[in-house]
């Protein structure tokens, strides 16, 4: 039909009007949703502008598209979609790696600190580090590696250097950077180590979706090790859990894990320009010595965090490597009580960021018997599904987790007010240990681990049976 209507057009080729047929199709589903032309018809004329054959070829088929669906009786009905209830403001389409990308840079901007990328090419986490080479007029450097060992260890490096080090990759990247993220540990040094998840073990899928990380990054290392983990929830949202990443790294002097998954990093949505300026600055607070014997890890008051020093400063030489440091003076220690002291104050310097993070909010209107938890990517579909159980009458409460490690402050109030508690999860029931184990709460778990997104029709069963228990 299509090469049939531009038959006509003089300067067009039989192989070119083939080519518009994506034209004919964008007419016909213009037509079947009910959306203005005027718009897509002038975008074609300036885009083709300088092949005004071309360009009448292209109307002429979107508008041939468009009549079809007007004149066949295949089709009997039109679909409307309503506007989105957006904030007004300059809005543009952006995935989850990019948006992330940029809440990177953006951290870096805010802090002063230069961004330093160490990575190893993995699905789905390389467009990150494509995205990041891009900008190095923001003083961005990025390093491809040999391997994962490398990239974090780099990452790490930079961060001693005084530089915002960050290291990404997936899972089975994500286990050989370990042994160094527990060097980062015992260092106190900030780092940024963002895992896209994708399905495994091993190899896997590489390319579908996953929540299956949870534990590893909480407990795959040796030793005590506590880190921070923050989970996005939506494409856009990973450029301000970047930030927020960052932001808890710099401040208290820690490793942060940033989990994300495949289908927020490919996935896209529309992104509201932030105001740069009201993005709060992210102060490094380097030490600058007072005089006397540099103590590297004389701790803050407030937030326990060790000083960092700049390499090369005169009078803050100090020693770094994973071997047990005395309080203090990061001497080497082997002192039993001093050991015993330094794993207590790192694990209560993780848990302290409790008191630096929203408290959970829970968007409960009718007083439920039923909340549901979720956290990272299943946000969109748990939602939905809370949403179509509320239209139907039922009452069920909704909580989302983007703070995993320390867990916000009140979580334990919030999980014991209800009496069923249901966590969707894209894995055989990760979260819903640590909820069980911390807060002594009966919480069920929903799981599937298909390698796709949940449907919001899914949870919107799950969560019909559970308040109708």
């Amino acid at each position: 039909m299509t090469i049939e209507a531009l038959k006509e057009i003089d300067g067009i080729t039989k192989r070119e009007a083939e080519r518009a047929k994506n034209m004919f199709a964008l007419g016909l589903m213009s037509w079947l949703f009910g959306r203005p032309t005027e718009g897509t018809i002038a975008f074609l004329r300036s885009k083709f502008a300088k092949r005004p054959e071309i360009a009448e070829a292209n109307v002429k088929a979107f508008n041939t598209g468009y009549a079809f669906g007007e004149t066949t009786e295949s089709f009997s009905v039109q679909y409307e979609v309503k506007p989105a209830a957006l904030r007004p403001g300059v809005y543009r389409n952006i995935t989850g790696n990019t948006a992330l990308a940029y809440g990177l840079i953006a951290a870096s901007v805010k802090s002063g600190l230069p961004l330093f990328l160490g990575a190893y090419p993995i699905t789905p986490a390389s467009s990150i580090l494509e995205e990041l080479a891009r900008h190095k007029s923001f003083g961005v450097r990025t390093f491809q590696a040999e391997d994962e060992i490398a990239a974090v260890g780099a990452a790490l490096g930079a961060s001693f250097g005084g530089s915002l080090g960050v290291t990404t990759s997936s899972g089975p990247g994500i286990v050989l950077k370990q042994e160094t993220i527990g060097l980062a540990v015992t260092l106190e040094l900030p780092l940024v180590i963002v895992d896209i998840q994708r399905a495994g073990p091993s190899t896997g899928m590489p390319t579908k979706p996953e929540q299956a990380d949870l534990l590893n990054v909480l407990y795959g290392r040796n030793s005590e090790s506590p880190i921070p983990v923050i989970a996005a929830s939506t494409p856009s949202d990973c450029f301000e859990a970047a930030i927020e990443a960052a932001r808890i790294a710099i401040k208290y002097r820690t490793p942060v894990f940033l989990l994300s998954d495949a289908y927020l990093a490919n996935g896209s949505e529309p992104w509201l320009l932030p105001d740069s300026d009201a993005i709060p600055p992210i102060e490094p607070n380097f030490t600058r010595g007072n005089g006397g014997d540099f103590e590297p890890y004389l701790r803050d008051e407030a937030t326990l965090a060790r000083p960092w020093a700049i390499p090369g400063t005169v009078g803050l030489e100090h020693r770094v490597g994973g071997l047990e440091k005395e309080d203090v003076t990061g001497n080497v220690s082997y002192d039993p009580d001093n050991h015993d002291r330094m794993v207590r104050l790192r694990a209560q310097k993780v848990a302290g960021i409790a008191q630096d993070i929203p408290e959970l909010a829970v968007d409960d209107p009718d007083a439920a018997d039923t909340l549901v938890v979720s956290w990272g990517g299943t946000y969109p579909a748990v939602a939905a599904g809370v949403r179509r159980v509320r239209a139907k009458r039922k009452k069920v409460a909704h909580a989302h987790l983007r703070h995993l490690n320390p867990f916000p402050r009140n979580t334990g109030e919030v999980m014991r007010g209800y009496e069923k508690i249901l966590v969707p999860e894209i894995n055989l029931g990760q979260l819903v240990k640590l909820l069980r184990a911390e807060f002594l709460v009966d919480a069920t778990g929903f799981n599937l681990v298909r390698g796709i997104p949940f449907r919001a029709s899914e949870v919107e069963q799950a969560i019909d049976a559970m308040v109708d228990a």
